[in-house]
């Protein structure tokens, strides 16, 4: 989990509590066994937006490295952002010497009634994978894989990414480009859904600090990083892990 804070002062700033979102280095979970399929053709356009509330994955700096989770995984939103190393095992469709891919969780592969293999149902834990990341360490013709997974610390490049949306009486700020996993006068926000966070507060006109807090307690704050003339739509950069 995250969270998201922002402070009341001359420059108004803002906290968050950001889901499952990485750090540096190293990894957070032991091994566990899940399967892996994936959607979309070889240039990814099907992966882009999706349930996280990312935009163009290109432009936020996750390309195609990325990966649609089970309802097992997901968390309702709160796994958005997360990091995870899978490799193939115990199928004839894995490819030998392939080694470990990476990706980041943008998206939510629903469960299913009607599918002959409803691999996203619970309580199976599955990785929908874009099909470029999928070839990496599986034949095509495979579909669906076996795999060792597990979560691992993020690694970005540049800071952090705010961009602000709403209106003048409701702020929803998405927050990307994370790596790595309150206090008085600061306004904590609440995750409305995947990495998008609210707060009901009129911030119009004022200047904004953010200060962002990973799961396991670390936070990383980013003072003025907002003039006083934002506007919604806009995207500003911050301080990262």
């Amino acid at each position: 989990m995250t969270s998201l804070s922002f402070l009341v002062s001359s420059f108004m700033a803002m906290a968050l509590v950001v889901g499952a979102l990485g750090q540096i280095g190293g990894h957070l979970d032991a091994w566990g066994d899940g399967r892996a399929t994936f959607y979309g053709d070889i240039h990814g356009s099907e992966t882009m937006y999706g349930a996280c509330g990312y935009g163009n994955l290109f432009e936020q700096g996750y390309g195609l490295e990325t990966t649609a989770l089970s309802t097992a995984l997901f968390n309702n939103g709160a796994t958005c952002g997360a990091c995870f190393e899978l490799y193939c095992v115990h199928s004839k469709w894995c490819i030998k010497g392939a080694g470990g891919i990476r990706v980041t969780a943008t998206n939510f592969c629903p469960p299913s009634s009607t599918s002959p293999n409803p691999w996203c149902n619970p309580p199976q834990k599955h990785f929908d994978l874009s099909q470029y990341m999928f070839l990496k360490f599986a034949i095509y013709q495979g579909g669906v894989v076996p795999v060792k997974f597990r979560r691992v610390y993020c690694y970005k490049k540049g800071g952090m990414k705010f961009e602000i949306k709403g209106n003048p009486y409701w702020i929803l700020v998405l927050v990307y480009n994370v790596g790595g996993l309150g206090m008085t006068d600061w306004i904590q926000m609440q995750r409305n859904w995947g990495q998008n966070w609210e707060t009901g507060v009129q911030l119009v006109g004022q200047g904004l600090s953010f200060q962002v807090t990973t799961s396991d307690g670390r936070m990383v704050q980013s003072d003025n990083i907002v003039p006083t003339n934002w506007e919604f739509g806009q995207t500003f950069e911050g301080r990262n892990f």
